[in-house]
This record gives C-alpha cells, structure tokens and sequence, in this order.
C-alpha cells in the first residue's frame, strides 16, 4: 500500500493529517502543489480537477498486476481509518 498527500506548506489541514498517519505509524510520500507544478498537475489530474487539499491517494495492489486508487478529500480520519484499516 502507498499513501500519497498532496498538500501546501500553509494548510492546518495538511498538518493534522500528517500528524495523524504519524501517530498511526503509517508511511507516506508528500507532494506540495505549491511548490511543484508537476506535482500540482498530477493531483488536478487524479482528481478530476478538484484543487482542494489535503488530498490523498492510497494506492493498493489487488491480484498480481492490477492496483486500486481510493481517494480521500480533506482530513476525514473516518474515511482514512476505513482505507487504511486503522481501529
């Protein structure tokens, strides 16, 4: 499983997400829209053009060669917790 957050470095939300999957010991990789076109690009893509953050991408192997992206908008630690299998 990989977590992916794209945030920008002045977003609370961001942080208290960050914070949270910190606490929770679950690994991640930060895209900061803000700082990189690519990255920004790539979220308005995956989002369909949703420019909000934060907004994760949990990417998941399913069978051998297939991997399934859910999304999350904003800090919603019930729907992060149901993903990621947090109790």
């Amino acid at each position: 499983m990989q977590v992916t957050i794209y945030s920008t470095t002045t977003c609370p939300y961001c942080k208290m997400l960050k914070d949270y999957l910190e606490e929770k010991k679950v690994s991640y990789t930060e895209k900061l829209v803000d700082q990189d076109d690519q990255a920004r690009e790539e979220m308005t893509q995956k989002s369909g053009g949703f420019l909000g953050v934060p907004y994760v991408v949990i990417s998941k192997a399913v069978g051998t060669e297939e991997v399934k992206e859910e999304t999350v908008i904003g800090f919603d630690k019930e729907k992060l917790n149901q993903l990621l299998g947090i109790n």
